[in-house]
């Protein structure tokens, strides 16, 4: 008795036993299982098919979102120089406005100082010609018999004067 050596009996049912199994797995089950197997592998195909779209479809977002802040950038980046130029520009034109104003105020006291000044020439010559005439004709009206007369009445008038006028 061999141990290690099966009966030819008992190998011919083994074999027959394992060419039935054979049969109806190969027949039944392995059709199946490669059925499943190869659907899975199609599922499996289909869906890295669909990641890597996926993949791609997120680089191209992403580009797109990238550019569309590149764009926003720019814009705000314009609008930023835009509105600083508008600034300097209003800046400018106030200025220019408030020196022309200016110009015209101190103009306009110029000739306000320099009419005040001619009427004050004409007030003061008036005035003069005024008391000339007063004078001249108080010493006409006055007979005066000498040269000694005359200088002390015009002294006179003179002090008159002085006292009306407290400002001389």
């Amino acid at each position: 008795m061999n141990l290690f050596l099966p009966d030819s009996g008992l190998v011919i049912w083994m074999t027959i036993a394992f060419l039935i199994l054979f049969i109806v797995l190969a027949k039944f089950a392995w059709p199946a299982i490669l059925k499943s197997v190869t659907s899975r592998q199609e599922h499996i195909a289909e869906s890295l098919r669909k990641a890597d779209e996926a993949a791609k479809a997120l680089e191209s977002l992403n580009e797109k979102g990238a550019k569309i802040i590149a764009d926003a950038q720019a814009e705000q980046l314009k609008m930023v120089q835009e509105t600083k130029a508008l600034n300097k520009t209003m800046i400018e034109e106030a200025k220019a406005k408030a020196e022309a104003e200016a110009a015209k105020i101190i103009e306009a006291a110029r000739e306000q100082i320099k009419s005040d000044k001619e009427n004050a020439i004409k007030e003061l010559r008036k005035e003069v010609a005024s008391i000339s005439i007063e004078m001249a004709e108080k010493v006409l009206r006055k007979e005066l018999a000498n040269e000694q007369a005359q200088t002390a009445y015009i002294n006179t008038l003179l002090s008159e004067m002085d006292k009306t006028n407290p400002a001389s």
